[in-house]
């Protein structure tokens, strides 16, 4: 049986999980049920990407990677109807709330009587081009600010960062060509770069 190859994180998105379909396709037409269902599918995942997250922050000791993927489904959950287009879809979906958790743990940190330091990442070299160690803050708020200039930009940039999605997948989720994101993945990988320098 072809269980897919894994991705850069050694994660393997592409296995087959049965019944995914069927739970996205139902959880797209408003079924509260099918949604705990395909989270129920889909959790073992997030806690994969959960944990590499956490293993990438100095202060993983006081956050989970169970709380962290429980605290992404309430925040999915509340979310009255989503239209997903696929599993890259849920996986964005999913990384990007795990990615807002984690900025509000960062600044919850820094704020702590001890006088805390940011939060600090690892950024992979074929994201930005060269292995850097920086503050989770810096990339939020460069995101952010890129998002201001071009929603789309902000957008394919935490699809590949914080979602760990491929081109073609996020070409999927964005419903552009595989060669419009490469273009558009060239000129944000270089804009984030001279931002988080700066």
């Amino acid at each position: 049986m072809d269980t897919g190859r894994k991705d850069r994180e050694g994660l393997n998105r592409s296995a087959p999980i049965p019944g995914l379909s069927e739970a996205l396709e139902k959880s797209t037409n408003g079924d509260h049920n099918a949604f705990d269902r395909l989270f129920t599918l889909i959790y073992n995942d997030f806690r994969g990407l959960a944990k590499i997250y956490l293993a990438r922050e100095p202060h993983a000791d006081t956050l989970q990677a169970t709380a962290l993927v429980n605290e992404a489904y309430l925040r999915l959950a509340e979310q009255k109807r989503v239209d997903w287009k696929n599993r890259s879809h849920l996986w964005a979906v999913g990384a990007i709330a795990m990615r807002r958790i984690l900025v509000n743990h960062a600044i919850a940190a820094k704020r702590d009587k001890r006088g805390g330091a940011a939060a600090r990442i690892t950024l992979n070299e074929d994201l930005i081009g060269g292995e850097q160690n920086l503050d989770v803050l810096a990339v939020d708020q460069a995101i952010a600010a890129l998002a201001k200039l071009d929603e789309r930009h902000g957008k394919l940039v935490e699809l590949r960062f914080f979602g760990g999605l491929s081109v073609p997948e996020v070409a999927a989720v964005l419903g552009v060509s595989v060669s419009t994101v490469e273009k558009e993945w060239r000129f944000c990988s270089a804009w984030l770069k001279n931002a988080l320098r700066s």
